[in-house]
């Protein structure tokens, strides 16, 4: 274990009183200065959103611990950019999702996105998430291990790392795998209701079966038991794509 205390900026999609992001907290709280910036509800889904079209409003409802009428991209924004202006952290992690950020689940990801956001601002950021509801610790204990070895040995590219880990004991994790993101086939149809007046309303449907779960990618490393670590890279661009493109416009 280190003697040095690092400075963490915490967040997460769950809302500031999840289980998760206080499981985070008390795992690192003897090895790290903390400042927790999480929003006042359950933001899951929000992706890279932020708020323009009205004020953030900012509650401090404990030392070190603030709640954010906002997304989780306005917390980490706020946060770099103005609570923490003058004394950035070393670290930005987002979590304990309650449920996986497996696959596509990342262009949605609220956890993901606030891990973005502090990539997006220079700091190294990370994204953990339990794939399950029951076994915060076992999530907790790998935060605690990567941060460890990140302060032993830096992490050896700048590239946000999304964490998974499997909902089971600790004893019973079969170690790491760093991973590719696996696909998912198209989200099922939508479900129509009617609310108690008669009008219509619609439900997002559950999401696809596994289309690309094969060796290498994170939904098989969970399968098998391992924590899957996959470093996330932010440029969107389709490199390959650049010179056919450019003959297909010139006719």
């Amino acid at each position: 274990m280190t003697d040095k205390r690092v400075n963490i900026l915490l967040s997460n999609d769950d809302g500031v009183y999840a289980e998760g992001i206080a499981v985070l907290e008390h795992a690192l709280a003897d090895i790290a200065n903390i400042t927790v910036v999480a929003p006042d509800r359950n933001r899951s889904g929000a992706s890279n959103s932020l708020t323009l079209e009205q004020p953030l409003r900012v509650n401090q409802i404990a030392p070190q611990r603030y709640s954010v009428q906002g997304t989780p991209t306005d917390c980490v924004h706020f946060a770099l950019n103005e609570l923490l202006r003058d004394n950035k952290p070393d670290l930005v992690l987002t979590g304990i999702n309650h449920g996986a950020n497996l696959g596509d689940d990342v262009l949605y990801s609220g956890t993901v996105a606030a891990a973005m956001e502090g990539h997006f601002l220079g700091v190294q950021s990370i994204a953990f998430s339990l794939v399950g509801t029951q076994n915060f610790a076992t999530a907790g204990h790998i935060a605690r291990q990567m941060v460890e070895q990140h302060l032993a040995n830096a992490i050896p590219t700048n590239r946000l790392l999304n964490v998974n880990v499997p909902d089971c004991a600790i004893e019973h994790l079969k170690g790491f795998q760093v991973t590719r993101l696996g696909a998912r086939h198209h989200a099922e149809n939508m479900i129509r209701q009617k609310d108690p007046r008669g009008h219509d309303i619609f439900w997002l449907g559950p999401p696809g079966e596994r289309a690309d779960a094969g060796e290498g990618t994170d939904f098989h490393a969970i399968d098998k038991g391992f924590v899957s670590v996959t470093p996330l890279q932010v440029d969107l661009t389709a490199h390959e794509s650049l010179n056919c493109m450019n003959d297909w416009l010139k006719g």
